[in-house]
């Protein structure tokens, strides 16, 4: 029988990658279409990053590294930590995989048995509650609002937890919302999982150097719950590298290894050339990652404008990431011929077929009253699509 696991039949498809998929068949019918659906950098690898890539060719590395990473990536890493976090780690508390999508992944199915809860504040990125599915684990959602900033309080994590709590995974600056917690918002959350000693925090920061408020604050600053905290990073946002597929995680030895001994029997070491692309990332100069946050923030200025003038969105500043999180629930119910909106996903389908413009409905982060546009793209396409979207919406009676 043609018949696949019932592990892959609880997942859901990739939202993102549909929508992605979906705007790729439009334009190859010649229709224009302005992609806003999928969360990447539109820069090209700094040069000097290349450049240690080329090297490594020339110089033969071209072998199966260490599963973890090789030695002098994770030094880089660690060195990374202590110079930009204040955090202190040793290269044996660090592993790299493909990419901070598999560091998670590895991170998961670690920890977490059949039956275990897994807290995930919505709205989430989409790939969260799958993973922890695949691991036989149970996802508990806790909902965070416009109203709140989409940032969850210590009183919900707190009435969240039960004796069956496992995990926390924390993304801040998050996909989609772009919400950045502060320093106090994490003491607070800090301060409940003190007091629950099983819980393991996964944190989430590789759009930690595409900020607006200044410092990235981690959640492993403090004491009481570091030896819990699992960092999980890589080079694809901050250096505009996610073909590279280099993460990494940054945590406790025995949850390292675990990941280690699950990756060598799994992946092996991540690709060679792109280990030691991302050692020059960390080691080298770093005004390429502020040139590029420094344009996020100007797109993300723009695209906050441009959305607060379409009536009916709601719309909040975001402080990090390169996404805006609109709030369209007043959509809801509205039709212009064939088509009707009764979700957000239905709203982006709508967006994409009259607007010719993609984004992702909300209700695969976990926020169905909202929608996701990726502003890692040029001002001039920001303007034009946010422009289409206006008009489009403006048909909805």
């Amino acid at each position: 029988m043609n018949q696949l696991s019932d592990r892959l039949n609880r997942l859901s498809p990739s939202a993102t990658l549909l929508m992605s998929q979906k705007s790729n068949e439009l334009k190859a019918q010649g229709i224009d279409v302005i992609n806003l659906s999928v969360g990447e950098p539109d820069f090209n690898t700094p040069d000097h990053i290349k450049a240690a890539a080329i090297k490594a060719v020339e110089d033969n590395y071209s072998r199966y590294s260490p599963v973890p990473g090789y030695p002098a990536l994770r030094q880089a890493i660690v060195e990374k930590l202590k110079k930009e976090n204040g955090l202190e780690y040793t290269p044996a508390q660090i592993s790299c995989a493909n990419g901070a999508k598999q560091s998670v992944c590895n991170a998961v199915m670690a920890i977490v048995n059949e039956g275990d809860e897994v807290i995930i504040p919505a709205p989430y990125w989409v790939s969260y509650p799958e993973m922890v599915k695949l691991a036989d684990g149970t996802p508990v959602i806790v909902p965070a609002g416009i109203e709140q900033d989409f940032k969850i309080t210590p009183k919900q994590l707190e009435a969240a937890i039960t004796p069956k709590t496992r995990a926390l995974i924390l993304c801040s600056p998050s996909n989609p919302t772009g919400s950045v917690y502060s320093k106090e918002e994490l003491k607070g959350l800090a301060e409940v999982l003190a007091k629950h000693e099983r819980i393991i925090i996964l944190a989430d920061e590789i759009y930690e150097h595409i900020n607006y408020v200044g410092k990235h604050e981690s959640i492993a600053q403090f004491a009481e719950i570091k030896d819990r905290v699992v960092i999980i990073n890589g080079v694809s946002k901050a250096y505009a590298m996610t073909g590279w597929r280099i993460g990494f995680i940054a945590g406790p030895e025995w949850i390292v290894k675990g990941c280690n001994k699950l990756q060598g029997q799994y992946t092996s070491g991540p690709c060679s050339v792109s280990q030691k692309a991302a050692e020059a990332a960390y080691a080298g100069p770093q005004e390429c990652v502020e040139e590029m946050r420094q344009a996020f923030e100007r797109r993300k200025n723009l695209i906050v404008k441009l959305a607060r003038e379409i009536p009916g969105l709601e719309v909040n500043d975001p402080q990090g990431a390169f996404y805006l999180f609109p709030k369209c629930s007043s959509f809801f119910g509205k039709k212009d011929g064939d088509h009707v909106i009764n979700t957000a996903t239905d709203l982006a389908m709508y967006l994409l077929e009259v607007g010719h413009v993609a984004t992702v409905g909300g209700d695969d982060f976990g926020s169905p009253e909202c929608f996701r546009m990726s502003y890692a793209t040029s001002d001039e396409n920001i303007i034009e699509a946010m422009k289409r979207i206006k008009e489009a919406l403006s048909h909805l009676k």
